[in-house]
């Protein structure tokens, strides 16, 4: 069976494969940050730490260009940490299991962590090599990017002296990314008290499965369904024609994913669960000739199950289903200046029963333009203040205002054309990137974003398509070669 070590550039997938071997889920990347300080040290190379845990290793100029412009190579750490249903892995100890097919590389079952695990692959790669032209340079690896940029947020004003930041976090071959949205997370909790299943109820749980799900960002106009959104679909209705009790209710998991999975556990009058179950049939019709050319591997499944001891207040079973059936997820505006690119989103990422007394709900909301932003976060706080709810919003963070006339666009521009004799797009993207954080900290610093193709990430789906590999590493290294002298 062909391996990881087989694939060329051997040294970018060399140390992709170490990568897959080390846990790093989001805010568990300890273990990451160890494997880099090692790194670092058994190749005699500079690095710092600072107390947020960012990595910035620096490698000193090839000889003759010691003149040139520092660059800063960046990616994060930190890996989305997603897994189909009935799988067993512990992200905090299990290694990612990749394997190739038809020209991909993929997990078993879970995220692959291409993203920016391949972008992390590439800098070690350039670190160890001892034959790449390229002035000084230094390589940033930050942490907590996915759950909120927390690494980025905390850089110090100080940590760089590059003027020029090769951000390797896109996942598109042939397209150059010069902005991206800013985006706020707005977490709505609605307290509820429990009551005692009445003692002729049953009990089914109701749960949707298998979707595609993906990046709240990146693929938010795709048409995919949120599972959140199917559920309740059917919940809310059952509730305008048939008395029933939710005990639970749980349905996505990460705020920048499009939820794949959700169920809720329902008990029902003894004598209104045919009926129901009758309506379950039409729903689940309905929903497989709606998404049929969509989501192929889709469950949606109606079971009987244990009775639990106790069911939230109808008031609060109300507001909920009605609140999560009135909140928008999806694209809200597209944008009037860049053909193609989505304005403004929101995704309802997640509803959790915590505790036992209230239902938490997660959305985030992502803009280019900030008045935008703001509007849409209103939009779902003023949804959600028609119940008892309590909002807040929380990782705030912004974008980053495209520049055509940067110079290290001409640069990796004239690459990419000289490289593979086509022209590549440039674009912004709707999802959020650091960069917005990192020209707050360093205002004049010149930015693009690049990387190969990768499909589905943030989901079990996620995967690197191979021969984007080999272009990207060609790319990266020309962009090093053709950085220009440092001015006076």
């Amino acid at each position: 069976m062909e391996s990881l070590l087989d694939l060329q550039p051997r040294a970018v997938f060399g140390y992709f494969d170490e990568i897959c071997k080390v846990p790093r889920p989001s805010k568990r990347e300890k273990k990451i940050v160890e494997y880099l300080i090692d790194f670092a040290r058994n190749h005699s190379l500079e690095y710092k730490k600072d107390g947020a845990g960012n990595i910035l290793i620096t490698k000193p100029a090839s000889k003759g260009m010691e003149d040139v412009e520092t660059v800063a190579l960046q990616s994060h750490v930190d890996m989305v940490a997603e897994k189909n249903d009935g799988v067993e892995h512990n992200f905090e100890n299990d290694p990612i299991v990749p394997y190739i097919e038809n020209g991909w590389i993929k997990a078993k079952g879970t995220t692959l962590g291409a993203d920016c695990g391949i972008g992390m692959a590439a800098m070690l790669a350039i670190l160890a090599d001892k034959d790449i032209k390229h002035g000084m340079l230094e390589c940033l690896f930050t942490v907590e990017e996915e759950t909120g940029l927390s690494g980025a947020k905390a850089l110090a004003k100080d940590f760089l002296s590059a003027k020029i930041l090769l951000n390797l976090d896109s996942e598109d071959d042939g397209e150059l990314f010069i902005g991206c949205a800013g985006g706020i997370d707005t977490i709505i909790r609605l307290t509820y008290i429990t009551e005692p299943v009445p003692s002729d109820y049953v009990t089914y749980k109701l749960s949707i499965k298998g979707l595609l799900g993906g990046h709240s960002g990146d693929d938010i106009d795709k048409g995919r369904p949120n599972a959140i959104k199917l559920l309740n679909r059917f919940l809310w209705r059952m509730s305008l024609k048939y008395d029933f009790r939710l005990s639970n209710y749980d349905g996505g998991n990460l705020r920048n994913a499009i939820p794949r999975e959700a169920f809720a556990v329902l008990s029902i009058g003894s004598d209104l669960a045919s009926k129901i179950a009758k309506n379950f049939t039409v729903f689940k019709k309905h929903l497989e000739d709606e998404y049929r050319h969509v989501e192929k591997e889709m469950k949606v499944e109606f079971v009987k199950t244990a009775t639990p001891h106790n069911v939230i207040d109808e008031i609060s079973q109300f507001d909920l289903l009605a609140a999560i059936q009135a909140c928008p997820s999806g694209v809200i505006a597209m944008s009037s200046k860049i053909n193609g690119l989505v304005e403004t989103s929101t995704n309802l990422a997640s509803v959790k029963f915590v505790h036992g007394r209230e239902a938490l709900i997660t959305t985030s909301q992502r803009s280019s333009i900030k008045s935008k932003l703001y509007d849409t976060v209103d939009t779902i706080k003023g949804l959600f203040s028609l119940t008892s709810a309590r909002t807040s919003t929380s990782n705030a963070y912004p974008g980053w205002e495209p520049d055509i006339d940067s110079e290290i666009l001409r640069i990796t521009k004239t690459a990419y054309k000289e490289l593979f004799n086509e022209e590549p797009k440039v674009k912004a993207i709707h999802a959020g990137l650091e960069c917005g954080l990192f020209l707050e900290k360093y205002p004049n610093l010149d930015m693009i974003s690049f990387g190969p193709t990768i499909k589905d990430v943030h989901s079990p789906g996620e995967r690197l398509e191979i021969a984007t590999v080999d272009k990207f590493w060609k790319l990266l290294k020309t962009i090093l070669s053709g950085i220009p002298k440092k001015t006076a």
